[in-house]
């Protein structure tokens, strides 16, 4: 394990590195995020909805956009993907290969690493809007339901890590991985709530948006935060999202097996 604290700890240094650039990336990041709230707001003081959209009231709807932002800067892959594949297509994972370091356990210790420095950063630009929007902006539904939310993030950050990993590995067969990279990404961003609740969809589609992994990245901790997801409900999106889990896992591991009997590299 030593050798893995030691890679965090370069991690931690190299992140800190780029501190203020996080700082502007997180900070221009909440401009969209306003557009969006406007628009809501605009919706709820018209005369359609006097009762709410599908529960949501426009406090609920503003306190699920300022949580995802909160999970999605404690998760999201920053350019973990990319490095990757550059690593492969550049032949730089050689010395990786000679040496007594596991790869997946290298590259998920510069993961941690990037999302502590990352979201300590960005908490500072997110904390004063969430304090300027303070009476929009409701509590969890009990103290167990905020253990289970932050659980349910961490998981999701393991999750989004292995589904970037096993897609960067795409780069032992293809020279250029941006376009199932973007691909992924487009998937992600419209079915794991990024983009609107899930549970205003009509039922089925949302049911078929369940069977992915997407949904237990965002939108499932931010649910059960609201008191959207309750009950039996919680455990059986835990199953799942940990299922997923041990299937992207066991993927990653046979791509990477398959895809190191391609690998060739040459010189020094």
């Amino acid at each position: 394990m030593g050798k893995y604290l030691h890679v965090f700890g370069i991690g931690i240094q190299n992140t800190l590195v780029y501190r203020i650039n996080f700082l502007v990336k997180s900070s221009f990041g909440l401009i969209p995020l306003t557009g969006t709230l406007f628009l809501w707001r605009a919706i709820y003081q018209g005369d359609g909805h006097p009762g709410g959209i599908d529960g949501y009231t426009l406090s609920g709807m503003i306190s699920y956009y300022l949580l995802v932002t909160l999970v999605d800067a404690l998760t999201a892959v920053a350019e973990d993907d990319w490095q990757i594949a550059a690593d492969i297509k550049d032949g730089n994972i050689s010395q990786f290969l000679l040496k007594p370091i596991n790869y997946f356990c290298y590259r998920l210790c510069l993961y941690l690493s990037g999302r502590a420095i990352y979201t300590t950063v960005a908490l500072i630009p997110v904390t004063l809007f969430i304090a300027y929007l303070h009476q929009h902006f409701q509590g969890p539904v009990s103290i167990g339901g905020l253990v289970a939310a932050l659980t349910a993030a961490v998981m999701g950050g393991v999750l989004q890590f292995l589904i970037a990993f096993t897609m960067a590995l795409l780069a032992f067969w293809v020279l250029d991985v941006s376009t199932f990279i973007f691909l992924q990404f487009a998937l992600e961003y419209l079915a794991s709530g990024h983009l609107f609740p899930l549970d205003i969809l009509p039922k089925g589609l949302v049911t078929v948006i369940n069977c992915t992994p997407y949904p237990y990245l965002l939108y499932f901790p931010v649910g059960i935060y609201l008191g959207r997801v309750e009950g039996s409900e919680i455990w059986r999106g835990f199953a799942v999202q940990t299922a997923w889990i041990l299937a992207m896992f066991f993927i990653s591991q046979w791509v990477w097996r398959r895809g190191l009997k391609r690998y060739t590299a040459a010189g020094g």
